[in-house]
């Protein structure tokens, strides 16, 4: 079951963000305060947040354009720097007021000691004209990714969705918070085991887990809900069934973007013809695959047809 997403075109809209890290040895003990020494050795910027399932999309193949705001500052400079050598492409709002989102993470011997966020929520009225772009993406493109991290990016999401719906698109949701209304009507809605608990309540069992899954998914007229679990791999509820997809069994270094990943992969599949359960499985094999690395690191099309 490999995977060809030439024929794919996806819009990715959502907070987008720059995932820096520091790489050092760790050796001793402050004298100042009981934390470790880092002595830092190399750097390394990548594309984090919405950006990240931008370049995932892109490197299996799909055009991809990303909707989004950074602030009119070296970090957003480089984040597009970034994005387009990698062939996204970038359809941003610049904002002077607006500090672009950087998540520092502080690395030794393969373990995160510390991370640092610098963020600012962006004016909602700067963010209206995102909304014209998307419709005039959606001429051209029926595939839309939300990614939606919390950051504000997404406060015109409603209008976004009324207009992907009214275009008979693909609209795949990574979700936050515990409040799934607005995202009624989507295709897919991909949370992992903790943010699909803050929406639909803690359970008690397998039993349990199920009958809130199929709740929400029907409360929210989905097509499908797929809830990532870890090593207990995803569970994909379609009308009426619930389809257990295992973990790929592969050593975990780092989480980070995994579900990143997992919607570009959907979205990328979808785009090209696959249905939604083809898709699903093709992401489990991409997350296994990614969080074998260290850092946010999207997936390859050589690596995933590998292993499919």
């Amino acid at each position: 079951m490999s995977l060809d997403c030439s024929s794919a075109f996806v819009i990715v809209a959502g907070d987008v963000m720059l995932d820096r890290y520091w790489f050092g040895d760790s050796t001793r003990i402050s004298p100042e305060a009981p934390v470790p020494v880092v002595h830092v050795r190399r750097t390394r910027d990548v594309a984090g947040g919405a950006a990240n399932v931008a370049i995932n999309a892109v490197n299996l193949g799909a055009r991809t354009t990303l909707l989004s705001i950074v602030g009119d500052d070296q970090d957003g400079r480089s984040l597009r720097s970034l994005l387009e050598s990698a062939n996204v492409q970038c359809a941003f709002l610049h904002d002077a007021a607006l500090q672009t989102t950087v998540k520092l993470r502080v690395i030794s011997r393969n373990q995160q000691i510390v991370r640092a966020d610098f963020e600012q929520r962006p004016d909602h009225e700067l963010l209206l004209p995102l909304v014209a772009r998307f419709h005039e993406k959606l001429e051209s493109c029926k595939t839309v990714v939300f990614s939606d991290y919390g950051k504000g990016g997404l406060v015109h999401l409603g209008l976004m969705m009324e207009a992907g719906r009214a275009a008979g698109s693909t609209i795949l949701i990574d979700p936050k918070g515990h409040d799934y209304s607005i995202y009624r009507g989507a295709t897919v809605v991909t949370p992992n085991r903790d943010e699909f608990a803050q929406a639909a309540g803690k359970w008690t069992d397998e039993s349990d887990f199920e009958r809130r899954a199929f709740a929400l998914r029907d409360s929210l007229e989905l097509a499908a809900l797929l809830v990532t679990r870890s090593e207990e791999g995803m569970s994909l509820f379609l009308e009426g069934r619930h389809i257990r997809i295992p973990a790929q069994a592969r050593e975990v270094y780092d989480v980070s973007g995994a579900g990143d990943t997992v919607i570009a992969t959907m979205a990328a599949a979808m785009g090209a013809g696959h249905n939604v359960e083809s898709a699903a499985r093709l992401a489990n094999v991409a997350a296994g695959i990614v969080v074998g690395k260290v850092g946010t690191a999207p997936i390859t099309l050589e690596e995933l047809n590998q292993h499919v």
